[in-house]
């Protein structure tokens, strides 16, 4: 009994003590709980306004040249575009009300019913996560307090609910609300939930789509629609679509329309940035401007030169012929700048073929990146060359030649030191127009236009035009005529825009006007020209680059660089190595550059930009050719020559020719002043040399051709090449005897200048056969019949040295010589 009597006052003892700690715990809990009630009846609600635009700390944001269209926010945590409630879709707001909070205009903040069951289910739990949130309270949440998880924050969460409902209507605390929830990732917002998701702005978004992002918010990560839980997605959207139709918020039609629609997500890569090569680039132009907290806290509004439509029609267009082009041409990748030549602003720029694929390396933007232009660079020499005086008219001789002057003319090694380039097709045309030759793009005379126009008066154009990368033209020399020097496709495309402007030039730029969060503008474009070629030389040029007869020889009649109803001025380019090829066409209204490769320089197949590049090009120019449309290109005048110009410079190098023999246009005029008639001593330039043994092939062999047999041949003298009048040095060449397999000839020497031959030097092909200072400076000598062979005779005089040429034919090898 006493046993008994002791265990049950034990009994009565732990439940005092047991009373004592819970009671304990209780007040201390209600005493917490009076505290910070308390406190949240005293916090400040901050102003709607302040409330609304919260986070001080804000991305800049880039928008094509509309202001519509949003292509970048960089920031890293949080993107988020701000819009009032009227631009948000009615359905995403009844959806949204459906799923989170369906008495949401009847309670003022809270619902008692949802707080009394999640209080007894986290007490029940010994946990705080049952909320019974409305969307107020979620509002309170996001906005103003902690994300922790406790009794006492949802106590602050309560009290601050009621009070938010007594400062704002409904209508702003779901705008603020809409703007505020997350939607997976870095996604803030409706606005921008809608344009990452959907590419489209949140007013017009459909109710299967609003269905969707109002059942996204239940679980944005395990939800997502680029991860692996679509389905689950789309049983979310389901029981979103359900509680709108039980709440009579659609009707039994817009239900039945809604599940049966077929939602497509924007792609995820493309879902956070447009046009990324050029974002990238505009961002590197800002941060030349604005430090790094400027761009990511201050919340920068840049409107860019961007023109979204142009940039995805070149991005869907370089993207669809990728495959063919790698499948043809071992072309990986492809870049193309399109600009407005009469302001220089950007209107698109795709960097790579795709962005997002590292086997091509596709986040370098090769429209930045330095590689050499092919024949694209032919035009800055011509246009130095016109200015000089050249005209489209002047003939130059389209033959193998050797231009290097430590080899000697007839070696026609492009070994270092020689320099022999040849054309695209391997084939030499003999005295050819300067527009033919750049219209068809003849790489001999291009080489010898540089040599006239001169090498750095033409980087000095380059320069002039915007070209940046050129800084040492000894480096290159006269190859840098066919691409030898590195420039990029950006600058490249930019200094053709002067050429569709009348020679006037602007520097291209990507930005049209920065705004800060407030709406003030702190920078706009302004025009800044400069006319930096002669409107006569830049209208000539255009008259050739768009001349579709001269072309034709070259590249057909119906070629991609043709378009039927528009006049297109364009030049194209393909390395000697076959690593870059490249198109670059214009009107007055745009300018398009392209280029193919691969961005690890290893080379295409062996074919012209015209096959691997130019429809590609094509398609894109006639889809910026409807977005802008273009008037003719201005006529150049037609008096630009005059019939007081050497006649070379007319193209009559024949009648010029005729008495004096076939010659190099250096042997006519000055090459730093063709206009103002012969040099004293032509043979004083070193390149004339060089330039006139492959003509003197050519006017000999196409004489001989016209002699019946080598019996005839062998019964006449061979008469070289004399001065203007027929003054200055005479060669002529007879043929004695034949002697076994040799055959014997003497070169005489006739004199016409002032002060008379003091000695002759004789070579067959550039090998030395013996001299004389006897007047009538004979010699004779002996070679095979089996090829042309060229007599070279150089005369010392008084007044400096004179050389002439023959061609002999048929001759080879030089056996004797006396």
């Amino acid at each position: 009994m006493r046993h008994l009597l002791s265990k049950g006052e034990n009994v009565r003892k732990s439940f005092y003590l047991a009373f004592f700690i819970v009671g304990g715990a209780t007040l201390i809990i209600i005493g917490v709980a009076v505290i910070n009630i308390a406190w949240a009846a005293t916090v400040t609600i901050p102003a709607y306004g302040e409330l609304k635009n919260r986070h001080v700390g804000e991305s800049t944001k880039l928008y094509d040249r509309s202001g519509k269209v949003l292509l970048y926010d960089t920031v890293g945590a949080m993107r988020r575009t701000t819009v009032s409630l009227e631009d948000i879709s009615p359905h995403l707001v009844n959806a949204a009300i459906a799923i989170e909070d369906a008495s949401f205009y009847e309670h003022r903040g809270v619902r008692t019913g949802a707080i009394a069951r999640a209080v007894l289910s986290n007490v029940a739990n010994a946990s705080f996560g049952q909320g019974g949130s409305t969307i107020t309270q979620q509002l309170v949440k996001n906005t103003l307090l902690t994300k922790e998880k406790s009794f006492i924050r949802k106590i602050k969460e309560w009290v601050l609910a009621l009070r938010l409902e007594k400062h704002y209507s409904k209508n702003e605390i779901l705008e603020t609300y809409f703007n505020e929830i997350p939607y997976g990732s870095t996604v803030y917002g409706a606005e921008e939930a809608s344009l990452t998701y959907f590419n489209k702005p949140a007013k017009e978004l459909s109710l299967s789509e609003a269905s969707y992002l109002a059942a996204l918010t239940k679980a944005p990560s395990y939800l997502s629609p680029w991860g692996p839980n679509r389905e689950a997605l789309t049983r979310q959207r389901d029981v979103v679509l359900d509680r709108m139709l039980a709440l009579d918020m659609i009707s039994e039609t817009e239900f039945e329309d809604a599940k049966g629609e077929e939602v497509k997500f924007r792609d995820r890569n493309t879902a956070s940035i447009r046009a990324p090569h050029f974002v990238f680039y505009v961002l590197e132009e800002l941060k030349k401007k604005y430090d790094e907290e400027e761009l990511t806290e201050i919340g920068l509004q840049v409107t860019t030169t961007l023109d979204w439509e142009l940039q995805q029609e070149s991005e869907n267009i370089i993207k669809a012929a990728a495959p063919s082009n790698q499948k043809n041409f071992r072309a990986s990748n492809a870049a193309l700048v399109a600009i407005d030549p009469q302001s220089g602003q950007v209107l698109a720029m795709v960097g790579s073929r795709d962005y997002f694929n590292d086997d091509i390396d596709g986040q370098v933007n090769v429209a930045l990146a330095l590689r050499q232009p092919g024949s694209t660079f032919k035009p800055f020499a011509y246009a130095t060359a016109f200015a000089k005086g050249y005209t489209p008219e002047t003939v130059l001789f389209d033959l193998k030649t050797q231009f290097s002057t430590a080899c000697g003319p007839a070696n026609f090694s492009s070994q270092y030191p020689c320099y022999t380039p040849n054309n695209h097709d391997n084939d030499f045309r003999g005295p050819i127009s300067m527009r033919d030759a750049l219209a068809q793009s003849i790489n001999v005379v291009g080489v010898k236009t540089l040599y006239l126009a001169g090498l750095e008066d033409t980087v000095k154009t380059a320069k002039s035009l915007g070209i940046t990368t050129l800084t040492d033209p000894r480096r290159y020399g006269l190859s840098l005529v066919l691409g030898g020097g590195e420039v990029t496709l950006l600058e490249m495309t930019g200094a053709y825009g002067a050429f569709a402007n009348d020679g006037e030039w602007h520097k291209p730029t990507p930005i049209l006007a920065v705004h800060d969060k407030g709406g003030d503008i702190l920078e706009s474009y302004e025009k800044n020209p400069h006319q930096v070629l002669d409107r006569e030389v830049v209208r000539t040029l255009n008259d050739i680059l768009s001349d579709n007869t001269a072309r034709t020889p070259t590249f057909g009649s119906n070629s991609p660089l043709y378009f039927k109803d528009t006049v297109v001025a364009s030049k194209t380019g393909t390395t000697n190595n076959n690593r870059d090829a490249w198109v670059i066409g214009y009107t007055p209204s745009i300018v398009i550059g392209a280029w193919a490769g691969n961005n690890d320089n290893t080379p295409m197949t062996r074919r012209t930009s015209s096959f691997t590049l130019a429809p590609t090009w094509h398609t894109v120019m006639e889809k910026a050719i409807e977005r802008f449309p273009s008037t003719a290109f201005q006529p150049p005048q037609k008096n630009m020559a005059s019939a007081s110009l050497p006649a070379p410079l007319l193209g009559k190098w024949d009648t010029a020719s005729s008495t004096a023999g076939v010659h190099e246009i250096l042997y006519w005029v000055d090459k730093n002043n063709p206009r103002s008639g012969a040099p004293a001593n032509p043979y004083s330039d070193p390149q004339l040399a060089l330039w006139e043994y492959p003509v003197a092939v050519w006017a000999n062999e196409r004489a001989l051709a016209a002699r019946a047999s080598s019996t005839e041949f062998q019964s006449e003298s061979l008469s070289g090449i004399g001065g203007p009048d027929g003054t200055g040095l005479h060669l002529t060449v007879s043929p004695v005897v034949t002697s076994g397999v040799n055959r014997i000839y003497t070169a005489t020497i006739g004199y016409n200048g002032d002060g008379g031959i003091r000695h002759v030097s004789y070579y067959v092909n550039d090998i030395y056969i013996g001299g004389t200072s006897a007047v009538p400076f004979s010699l004779s000598f002996a070679i095979q019949p089996n090829g042309t062979s060229i007599l070279r005779a150089v005369a010392q005089s008084s007044g400096g040295s004179e050389e002439a040429w023959i061609a002999i034919t048929p001759n080879n090898v030089l056996t004797t010589s006396s």
